[in-house]
């Protein structure tokens, strides 16, 4: 046996203890490799190396497709990644938005109706004094007595002949009486009679205040409720969407809550 030949049989020898751990998935087993012919031997040798190519080959395709399958995955969690930062966005403009609702929806409305009207905190007197000259002078004489006057101006209310006299005689009673426990509801009245008249500004600006000002009072919840409407008919849906969240969050079980909820689930 010739030197180069005997080389190359060790070589394949050393081949078959590498080959050992896929050995019982080869052709022949490595204890017959010792039988036979020096041919044999050799067959027998080149299919144990060929048995051990073809795992190879299998275990690094399924390598591949284990790399293929986690860059998916990796693909999919950044797109997830992508959509809860967008909601989380979201959400933050909504707090924002429900932010300013709660610290300066008020002044901004009064602007806003300064821009319509001319000055936006004597917008309503002023327009009221504009279109019935004798608003002013038909509007009850004030008492000096807070419980007589309000009642006074809710009788106003109640005749639909004489609302121009009302929302007056609401006002006077708001400068009047600053501490009175009846402020809350005159500011309301104030808004639903402007909005009535479809001074809707005038309107938001006065229920603005009734929650900014009052949020404990039982008008609070429906006074919210009226600002979400009044965005919405001005069609600022996200603002009123998110107003009408916030008095489902913070009014929860009141009127204004449960006509909040029928809103937002029509929009």
């Amino acid at each position: 046996m010739s030197s180069n030949f005997r080389h190359h049989l060790l070589s394949l020898s050393l081949l078959v203890g590498i080959a050992a751990p896929w050995a019982a998935n080869a052709q022949a087993p490595i204890s017959s490799v010792g039988s036979g012919s020096v041919e044999d031997r050799v067959t027998q040798l080149e299919r144990i190396s060929n048995a051990h190519s073809q795992l190879l080959t299998q275990l690094q395709q399924q390598l591949s497709d284990n790399q293929a399958d986690i860059d998916t995955l990796r693909g999919q969690i950044q797109e997830n990644q992508y959509q809860l930062n967008q909601v989380v966005e979201r959400q933050q403009q909504i707090l924002q938005q429900i932010g300013n609702l709660s610290s300066g929806t008020a002044g901004q409305t009064q602007q806003a109706s300064g821009d319509q009207n001319g000055a936006a905190a004597q917008a309503p007197a002023a327009d009221t004094g504009a279109n019935n000259g004798a608003a002013t002078s038909g509007a009850p004489v004030q008492s000096g007595d807070a419980n007589t006057d309000y009642n006074a101006a809710i009788a106003l209310v109640q005749d639909k002949s004489r609302q121009d006299d009302a929302i007056v005689a609401f006002q006077n009673f708001v400068k009047k009486y600053p501490d009175s426990t009846y402020l809350p509801n005159a500011n309301y009245w104030l808004g639903q009679l402007n909005y009535n008249k479809g001074k809707k500004d005038d309107a938001a600006y006065y229920f603005a205040s009734v929650v900014k000002n009052y949020p404990k009072s039982p008008k609070a919840p429906d006074a919210m409720f009226k600002v979400g409407v009044i965005m919405q008919d001005k069609g600022d849906s996200a603002k009123a969407k998110a107003v009408y969240q916030q008095v489902v969050s913070k009014y929860p079980g009141t009127e204004g809550a449960k006509q909040a909820q029928k809103r937002l689930g029509s929009m």
